[in-house]
Formats: structure tokens, C-alpha cells, sequence
């Protein structure tokens, strides 16, 4: 379940109800917690933050004509999904964040290589989440991303 929008506003205008509170409080907690330069977009159908090409003219090298991703929210049909570039790109906060979820969430972490998916909307951790938005800005991904493009 994929949902059709054009814009931030109609994605979370077209969140199913019973997630509407959780998704506007999770995005409420990224844009309150990362650091300036991301910019709000809507990116690969989903909430996105991006480092805007005004920052990083370069953008993504998949498809340079788009900025550069960083971190998405998406209702899917199964679960809420936050995605973070940082956590895949960088093993050091991905030890952090795997480390610091069980102090804030009693259930087994459920993620792939930048998804963290929650099945249960009751157990986001927001202030895992905060800390998390926190631990890198735009120049820090910006670094990483080049170091590892470089390595391929």
C-alpha cells in the first residue's frame, strides 16, 4: 500500500487513519532534531530529507538530477518505515543504533540495510529516533557518502 501524493502535505493528508498521530509525531521529531541544510520533500514517494542541490550540487548519484537522500518516513501496508542513509553508510552509528534500540523498545528490532520498520506503531521510539536525527549533519553524510562512492 503505497500511498499516491504529489506533495508532503497530501502524503500526510492520505496516511491511514489509525497512524495519522504516530506519523505526524514521528515527523514532527525529525524536523525538530535534524540538524539545518535538510530539506523536507517528498522523495521516492515517501517524506523525505534531503541534502537540497544547493548544498550538494552534485545530487544523487543514481540520478544527479535529484538531491541527495538522507532519511524517509513512509506508511507502508504492514508497518511504519523509517529509512536513514546514515545508518547504512556509516558502521559506527549503525553499532550505536543497535546497541542503544532494546534501552528504548522492548521488541526484537526489524530492519534491512537502512529500514527500520515498526509493526507496532506503539513502540516507536521517539527519542531514540531524536538522538538519532541528532548524530549527523548534512557536511558529516556528505563525507561519507564521497568516501564511499569512492570505494566502488
Amino acid at each position: 500500500m503505497q500511498i499516491k501524493a504529489d506533495s508532503v502535505e497530501e502524503y500526510l493528508a492520505n496516511v491511514p487513519e489509525e497512524r495519522k498521530e504516530a506519523f505526524a509525531k514521528l515527523r514532527k521529531t525529525i524536523v525538530e532534531n535534524l540538524p539545518s541544510g535538510f530539506q523536507e520533500c517528498l522523495s521516492y514517494g515517501m517524506v523525505g530529507y534531503v541534502i537540497p542541490k544547493s548544498i550538494y550540487p552534485d545530487g544523487y548519484h543514481c540520478d544527479p538530477s535529484l538531491p541527495l537522500p538522507f532519511m524517509s518516513i513512509a506508511s507502508q501496508k504492514n508497518f511504519v518505515a523509517l529509512y536513514h542513509s546514515g545508518i547504512y553508510a556509516d558502521p559506527d552509528l549503525l553499532k550505536w543504533w543497535q546497541q542503544e534500540y532494546p534501552k528504548h523498545v522492548k521488541t526484537k528490532l526489524d530492519m534491512g540495510k537502512s529500514c527500520v520498520r515498526f509493526k507496532n506503531i506503539k513502540h516507536i521510539p521517539y527519542e531514540l529516533i531524536a538522538e538519532l536525527c541528532q548524530k549527523m549533519t548534512p557536511e558529516d553524510f556528505i563525507n561519507i557518502y564521497e568516501t564511499n562512492l569512492q570505494k566502488k
